[in-house]
């Protein structure tokens, strides 16, 4: 696999992206990561250094005859999204990511690819390494865990960098310039509950909901695709009434900024009423299949056979979690007046888990909006449903959206270089997503800040695949623009 996606051009850039896919990089597990690209800077004689919060920064000085360019600040996080089929056997904080080319694109075994933010870094990288490229000032900076909280950037010290330009390399349709981003925030909401007894009679059965696409929870929002978690209750709350089905465990989605594939739960019934509980479930299960025929046609529905539980979630618990869940807004909120096509706001029910030794369901949704007051509202409407279903509630991880700068200097630069190599013009765009500009422009708010990519497809999810040409025509743009900066 590595000597085909290695002999990929661009070289360079590939073959250091086959090195990112060899070093477990999950969130919060990014130490390995973090020395090979510090020690990479450190082989090539640049000055390196890595801050407190475990951002990278690599200063390569401009070419001769580049030196009253203005300075670029290469930007990208290093950290990537851990998501597996529920089928294959990976331990992220271990095992390589096995990348491969499947037609047009590269993407990886059973597992998410890393391309968000890989393929970015390793453009940096390439930058770094080449000594025929014509560039001002570099200052390469690699963040940290920008995928659960962008503490890289929100950890950043004023004063560290001394660049002008920030060109981030976290966007995802090659063609596309970015100018603008939404802010989120965190809602963490926790049941306690008190366990109850199984009654005589009974059997247990472990509900499955699989096969859901998932995908990142800014970016493919607006795919209006299923959420398991919401799934999952629609069906126990169905069956409850009529089976007095009762639930002892669930653990649905998994990370925040991941919309969730799948939902697993253990259930106990009467053992009369089995085929009662499979035969409503079924019949639900396939009105939301047809409901949801275009945008998940895959996804499965399992009642299997299992142990009895110790013990079961209190039933008063059950029936308010149930009701909350169904009630808490979920996907798209409002799209944008000013920018057509564009989310303003939405939230994803991320995650829904039971820990049975703490007696605790907790759930996790991230909201997202480019409106400050839209975002405040919808956590108003969470807050509301679950202190009513009488849950705790707490937000945390909040960060600034990136307002458009629509008279950006390097935003025409690009423009024009863009159109003089391809013969048209890029979209300018803003995004449902958290980029760490937002962020990083409060810190440094002289900075000029663009955003771009090639073509990344399904990230945060399995299916997560990077379209080969676009990383050529992404590479090709990126060198011309850093041979175009403008003068200081």
């Amino acid at each position: 696999m590595s000597k085909v996606i290695v002999d990929l051009e661009p070289k360079l850039l590939w073959k250091y992206f086959y090195q990112l896919t060899q070093i477990p990089r999950p969130s919060n597990h990014e130490e390995k990561v973090q020395e090979f690209v510090y020690n990479f800077g450190k082989e090539l004689g640049l000055e390196t250094l890595k801050d407190e919060v475990g951002n990278i920064i690599i200063k390569k000085p401009a070419t001769p005859g580049m030196e009253n360019r203005k300075g670029v600040i290469l930007q990208g996080h290093l950290d990537m999204v851990p998501q597996k089929n529920s089928d294959k056997e990976h331990d992220f904080t271990k095992d390589p990511i096995e990348a491969y080319i499947d037609g047009d694109w590269v993407t990886a075994n059973g597992t998410t690819l890393g391309a968000d933010n890989g393929i970015g870094a390793s453009a940096a990288m390439a930058v770094l390494a080449s000594d025929n490229l014509k560039h001002g000032p570099i200052e390469a900076l690699f963040t940290a865990t920008e995928e659960t909280g962008m503490d890289g950037a929100e950890g950043l010290k004023p004063g560290v960098l001394q660049g002008d330009i920030l060109l981030n390399t976290d966007s995802e349709d090659e063609g596309e310039l970015y100018v603008g981003c939404a802010g989120g925030e965190d809602a963490n909401l926790r049941f306690t509950y008190a366990e109850e007894n199984v009654p005589d009679g009974m059997v247990a059965l472990e509900l499955a909901i699989t096969g859901l696409k998932g995908g990142h929870s800014g970016m493919d929002i607006i795919l209006q695709r299923g959420n398991a978690n919401k799934l999952f209750f629609r069906l126990l709350q169905v069956a409850y009434p009529e089976t007095g089905v009762r639930l002892a465990s669930v653990n649905g989605g998994s990370l925040r900024n991941a919309i969730p594939r799948e939902a697993f739960g253990i259930l106990v019934v009467e053992e009369a009423k089995v085929e009662q509980l499979k035969a409503l479930m079924d019949a639900e299960f396939a009105l939301a299949k047809n409901e949801l025929a275009k945008t998940e046609p895959d996804m499965q529905l399992s009642l299997t056979s299992t142990d009895l539980p110790a013990e079961l979630i209190d039933e008063l618990t059950q029936v308010r979690l149930t009701q909350a869940i169904l009630a808490c807004p979920n996907g798209v909120i409002r799209m944008s007046d000013s920018m057509p096509g564009l989310v303003e706001t939405s939230v994803n029910l991320a995650s829904v888990k039971s820990e049975n030794e703490g007696k605790t369901i907790s759930i996790a949704c991230l909201m997202r909006s480019s409106v400050d007051s839209a975002k405040a509202d919808l956590g108003r409407s969470i807050d509301a449903v679950f202190r009513l279903a009488g849950a705790e509630v707490k937000f945390s991880g909040a960060y600034p959206g990136w307002q458009p700068n629509m008279d950006s200097p390097i935003l025409k630069t690009m423009q024009g270089i863009y159109e003089g190599k391809y013969g048209k013009i890029p979209q300018v765009k803003a995004i449902h997503a958290g980029l760490e500009c937002g962020i990083l422009g409060g810190t440094y708010p002289n900075w000029d800040m663009i955003s771009f990519g090639p073509t990344i497809r399904f990230p945060h999810s399995p299916d997560e695949k990077v379209n080969i040409e676009t990383v050529k025509k992404f590479w090709d743009f990126l060198v011309e623009t850093l041979e175009n900066i403008p003068t200081k």
